[in-house]
């Protein structure tokens, strides 16, 4: 047997030298009639008996000596397809992707003779144009024109969408909760896991064949998305032996090279995104202390395992840099039978450096005839934060005729070391000066698999496609260290008083989130009004459950010795200053059990649906669809008096009906006018549907549960028209209008504290806006212009929340703190909801010379973050004007090296967010500057 499999590897082998030195024409023949591949079509080289037909998924390959020819694609009740001008290369692969339309009963064969661009940038439009969806796309082509090396970098070129947050993407203006992404089609969890959507700039660009923002629902999709979803598509077959390599750096001027900044030692394995145990808790959960009068030595021992470091050190700042490897191939195995891998792995390395960050707390004076804020509490300082990303790739794909089977596998791995030194002061009775170390690592993996099958019948009438994704994700906070020294202008002295500035604290926090998504989706080919039609129907179960606690310790201090300390964080764990029962004096620990940032919460959905798609003419086409999900969530935990106890609540019980309607209208062969109809909803994350305090050690703020929260309903309605030039030109406008039932917003917890946050259901709300897109090449204007291209994508967007007028709600909150001669109609904007969104770019691109540049613009509008209340007024996010330049070099006699300068932030704006009140000066919320960073990278494909 081992015999034999050697003699077919090794025939394989050859067979793939051999074919290896002609090349090979392959692509994907779609039916645009029902917007799905066209299997078992026939596809010949013109003049010759070469040719083959097409697989269930509508791929076919072809392999020719080198030369230039024809292309014929026929199928029975379809147009003949001609493609000339098609060259083929020895060893290279011409990729060759064609839209078939039907004949429509004519009796005579239908011949068209054309050229089609075979360059992914123009299948992904294709795809665009002929999806029942209304919905942008970016291809492999786009990533590199615009020097992307990750997805957040690359979509937010794309009309209405914008990233932050570190890679979250925020579609027509609205938050990360009206966001859904997934990977290959299914749900996964991202490195925060309380996000609707997973952070984009952990998939390297290179692994991708596109990006696809779908902005209209159809009842084969998750029902928790409203602004868009974002479907990241990894290569699985690639055409031909691919292998490639990738590195690069970032030199940033404000942050990099700096020889004050901040940084603390961890663990040998700090540089892989993971500790080596040198922050794990050193004690056991829950252990008790014995207290100085027991006089009990234990309680010096103990407090010796707690690592003695608690404040920042200095050291030079290094520069960004990165590195990746991708590897992929197909073998033919058997008759018609095809085996492909795809693997890869990247890192990254980044340092930040922040000097003169704000954050800051601000409050409306009590009395309403004065307008100016005033400070209840202000933080600036510097802090810096090292970021690795480790991520590997892999998957495995196995297809025949009628069936494909594929297997990915995904690990995600991420540390943040952050070390910062601020000055605090809060005012108070008296206002206190404070000085703060802070030292914090997070750690945070996720491990995603995606096991899934796609089967065809005989003629294809039939597919059954299925897909299970187990997912494990874990976000640890370790040994996160506070340590605040109230300062004394008058005698110059430090000293730690709990009672205003609060002990030394020490955390742990831990959550464990398991994912398991499983979908089943059949379509069967038929005939409706004598036309092509398709029906679709299926469901899919999703069950996640979460682990969260919080272990938090404090040092305390025996006698006033803390006064001998100087400021200096890193005495009061030294050994002569460790309370002993023979000094009867120092430092000593306590733990300090909160029960309330303890939970276990699981939610399961459970979904069903059925479509229809089909032309009423040979101008329309229709889906409609309608989808059940039955959802519940389920708490354990209580709260810190233990007067609430909570063992598998029942919080949230919800089964709804989800239905949708798209037409699209095919004016002329490059028009559609679209229409679409879907009711959608947004779900509150474990966090937001608990009774957990988590406190933010960076920013001074904490994040409060609401037991009460309810899901957001949406009634989404779409318009677009749309019109397809050459090439890849495109002008589309669109307008959309959304009514909300129940939104979900982030605001203040009380009238009188801006430092606290809770998650709360508003009155109803809706949001309605216009969208406009160009793509245009610029060979209009002069021939000498033919390499230029400019993309330009405006969104306008109004919203507006009618507020809540309950006793002591928004409205009476409000109301009761206006400023004399202030207006108020009790509405405002939805909060998250950005009032406009530009992306504009010119590209040049000359495939002669291998030159590629462009330079690109981004900006979204103020913001609401934080609604107000009481006194606290209402943050907002400032615009921030993304000004980049992208300069890419192709060289090599096959174009396989690549060069890419890029340049960041041209405008060196800042990120910043503010407090605004009427007829008040601004103050400053956050702030911090980004820097100019300057990337170099280089890859080699061979």
């Amino acid at each position: 047997m081992k015999t034999k499999f050697t003699l077919v590897l090794i025939l394989s082998l050859l067979f793939n030298f051999t074919y290896a030195q002609k090349g090979k024409i392959s692509g994907t023949i779609n039916d645009t009639e029902v917007n799905d591949v066209l299997p078992f079509a026939n596809v010949f080289i013109k003049g010759t008996s070469i040719g083959t037909t097409t697989d269930f998924e509508g791929d076919y390959t072809l392999a020719a000596d080198k030369g230039t020819y024809t292309i014929v694609f026929s199928f029975v009740g379809y147009e003949t397809l001609e493609v000339s001008q098609v060259i083929v290369k020895p060893g290279e692969t011409t990729s060759l992707n064609v839209n078939m339309k039907s004949s429509a009963g004519a009796l005579d064969e239908v011949i068209i003779t054309t050229t089609t661009a075979r360059d992914t940038e123009a299948s992904v439009l294709s795809l665009q144009r002929n999806s029942v969806n209304l919905m942008d796309g970016l291809s492999s082509q786009s990533f590199s024109k615009i020097g992307a090396s990750d997805v957040s970098a690359a979509v937010k070129t794309v009309p209405g969408v914008s990233v932050q947050d570190g890679g979250h993407v925020y579609v027509r203006g609205l938050g990360d909760r009206y966001t859904k992404s997934i990977l290959n089609g299914v749900d996964i969890p991202g490195l925060d896991p309380d996000r609707n959507s997973i952070q984009l700039d952990i998939f390297p660009t290179n692994i991708l064949d596109n990006v696809l923002v779908i902005k209209s629902s159809t009842a084969d999709l998750p029902a928790d998305f409203t602004g868009g979803m974002v479907n990241i598509i990894t290569k699985d077959f690639p055409a031909r032996a691919e292998y490639s390599v990738s590195i690069g750096g970032t030199y940033n001027p404000g942050m990099h090279l700096k020889s004050n900044y901040l940084q603390y030692n961890g663990g040998n394995t700090d540089f892989l995104g993971y500790d080596d145990g040198t922050r794990d808790l050193p004690v056991r959960r829950r252990q008790v202390f014995p207290r100085p009068f027991d006089n009990d030595e234990a309680l010096t021992r103990l407090t010796q395992r707690f690592n003695p470091v608690l404040s920042a050190s200095t050291a030079t700042s290094p520069i960004d840099f990165s590195g990746g490897f991708t590897a992929g191939n197909q073998f033919d195995v058997g008759k018609n039978n095809k085996l492909g891998f795809f693997a890869s792995a990247s890192y990254k390395n980044t340092t930040e450096f922040y000097e003169n960050y704000e954050s800051n707390s601000y409050l409306k004076p009590r009395e309403t005839n004065e307008l100016e804020l005033r400070p209840a509490r202000t933080l600036r300082g510097d802090y810096g934060k090292n970021k690795v990303l480790l991520s590997g790739m892999a998957g495995l794909a196995f297809k025949t005729q009628k069936s494909k089977y594929q297997l990915n596998i995904l690990h995600i791995q991420n540390g943040e070391s952050t070390a910062g030194y601020f000055n605090e002061n809060i005012f108070v009775a008296d206002a206190i000066e404070v000085f703060r170390d802070n030292l914090e690592y997070t750690q945070r993996s996720i491990t995603n698999a995606i096991l899934s099958g796609k089967h065809s019948n005989k003629d294809a009438s039939w597919t059954t496609e299925w897909k299970l994704s187990p997912s494990l994700a874990q976000v640890n906070d370790k040994d996160v260290r506070i340590t605040a020294f109230e300062f004394d202008n008058n005698s110059g002295s430090y000293s730690i008083r709990p009672s205003s500035s609060e002990s030394p604290t020490r955390i742990w926090r831990d959550l464990e989130e398991i994912n398991l998504v499983s979908k089943l989706d059949l379509s069967k080919r038929h005939d409706l009004f004598k036309r092509n039609a398709t029906l679709k129907f299926g469901g899919g179960y999703t069950y996640k459950q979460r682990d969260f606690s919080i272990d938090q310790y404090q040092i305390l201090i025996q006698g006033s010795v803390s006064q001998n300390y100087n400021g200096d964080a890193n005495q009061i764990l030294t050994p002569g200053n460790i309370w002993t029962p023979q000094s009867g004096t120092g430092s000593y620990l306590n733990g300090f059990y909160e029960p309330a940032n303890t939970f276990d919460a699981y939610n399961t959905n459970a979904a069903a649906y059925i479509s229809e798609e089909f032309n009423i003419s040979d101008k329309i086409k229709t889906i409609l669809g309608v989808r059940f999900e039955k959802f519940d969530l389920f708490y354990t935990g209580q709260n810190n008096l233990g007067d609430l106890k909570l063992d598998n609540e029942h919080l949230i019980d919800k089964a709804d009906i989800f239905p949708s309607a798209n037409i699209i209208y095919s004016t002329t062969d490059n028009a559609n006018l679209r229409l679409s109809y879907a009711r959608t909803t947004a779900r509150p994350s474990f966090k937001e549907a608990s009774i957990a305090q988590i406190y933010d050690p960076l920013t001074n703020r904490t994040f409060i549960g609401n037991l009460n929260i309810r899901p957001t309903y949406i009634d989404n309605l779409d318009i677009r028209y749309e019109i397809f030039g050459k090439s890849t030109e495109l002008l589309a406008i669109s307008g959309f209008y959304k009514s909300f039932t129940d939104p979900i917003e982030l605001s203040i917890y009380s009238d009188f504290s801006a430092d606290n946050f809770q998650p709360r259901n508003v009155n109803d709300a809706i949001v309605y806006g216009i969208e406009l897109e160009v793509r245009k090449n610029l060979d209009f204007i002069s021939p000498a212009f033919e390499k230029f291209a400019v993309n330009l994508n405006i969104s306008l967007i109004d919203s507006e929340v009618k507020m809540d007028r309950s006793p002591n709600g928004e409205f009476e909150s409000k109301q009761r703190n206006l400023r004399v001669g202030e207006k108020f109609d009790g509405s405002r904007e939805l909060q998250g909801q950005s009032p406009y969104l530009i992306n504009s770019g010119i590209n040049y691109n000359n495939n002669e010379n291998g030159w590629q540049a462009g330079i690109f613009y981004n900006v979204q509008g103020k913001t609401l973050e934080l609604v107000g209340l009481g006194t606290v007024p209402d943050v907002y996010t400032m615009p921030f004007h993304s000004l980049n330049l992208n300069v890419n070099k192709t060289f090599g006699e096959t174009g396989n090296s690549v060069i890419s300068l890029k340049v960041s932030n041209i405008l060196d704006e800042v990120i910043e967010s503010r407090f605004q009140s009427f007829n008040a000066e601004d103050q400053i919320f956050s702030k911090r500057s980004p820097g100019q960073p300057i990337s170099l990278s280089y890859s080699y494909k061979f």
